[in-house]
């Protein structure tokens, strides 16, 4: 890849979009008739009650499934859509529109190949306007046509750019088309800012749930130290010490160290 391929815009995916045969192209290309698409066929009233609604959404689960819900919704020729979310090397779909979608992701990761899994590698979004035509991804792509019924493809690259040594990687917006090239460039336009509305909606998710074990974890170890100073008469630091020793020794973790303490009120062996 090119520097070029890699740049990206703070806060939201890349415009850049890889399709077969390495072309890439760059949704800006359009200029702003593309995105006034997202007036005309959403308008800009209901667009942002859709962004107010993921930010809004009680959990990671009920965000992906009102945001798979809303790209089946507004996006023309999206017939069926999901998330997939990677978390390591691991890749999973908690949420689609229904179960072509499910099983395409599902041949996707058994074999390692597809636009889903590329999207994620090559962090950008990555289409496929005819799948009859497709040669990129030979094992995953005549059983996905034969099997599902599917036309076209569009994977939409899910990150933020808060991680100061690289973007975060989420995932992929996934959109399974019943009819070859569907997308134009109103299309386009609005999957990829309802893909940016996403990824948005995941960083600050995940922002206040790691903040909110972070601050869980400190309470525990904080009661776990007060019992030890208590029991043995040492101070904070020497209790904090005993814990870590404890951890390393027993090759567990120091919060499941401190938990145990607090909930049985004994002291390791």
């Amino acid at each position: 890849m090119t520097t070029a391929d890699h740049e990206h815009t703070e806060g939201r995916p890349r415009t850049r979009m890889r399709e077969a045969n390495g072309h890439v192209f760059d949704i800006r290309a359009y200029g702003t008739a593309g995105l006034m698409g997202i007036t005309e066929i959403s308008g800009v009233e209901g667009f942002a009650r859709a962004a107010r609604e993921l930010h809004a959404a009680p959990n990671e689960t009920e965000l992906l499934q009102l945001a798979v819900n809303l790209a089946v919704k507004i996006i023309n020729g999206g017939d069926h859509a999901g998330i997939c979310i990677v978390q390591g090397r691991e890749f999973s779909t908690p949420v689609a529109s229904d179960d072509v979608v499910r099983r395409g992701d599902a041949l996707q990761y058994q074999l390692g190949e597809g636009p889903c899994l590329e999207a994620v590698r090559w962090q950008e979004t990555v289409i496929s306007r005819n799948l009859g035509e497709e040669a990129r991804w030979p094992e995953w792509t005549p059983r996905a046509v034969s099997v599902l019924g599917i036309k076209a493809m569009i994977s939409l690259w899910l990150s933020t750019s808060v991680n100061p040594y690289g973007a975060d990687s989420y995932g992929a917006l996934n959109l399974y088309p019943d009819s070859i090239d569907p997308f134009g460039p109103n299309e386009y336009a609005i999957a990829h800012a309802l893909a940016a509305q996403v990824s948005v909606a995941l960083a600050a998710h995940r922002e206040i749930r790691g903040r909110g074990v972070a601050m869980t974890s400190r309470t525990i170890i904080g009661q776990a130290e007060g019992i030890l100073m208590e029991r043995l008469g040492i101070d904070a630091d020497q209790a904090f010490a005993y814990l870590r020793r404890v951890s390393q020794s027993e090759n567990r973790k120091l919060i499941m160290i401190c938990s145990e303490i607090v909930k049985t009120r004994r002291l390791p062996q």
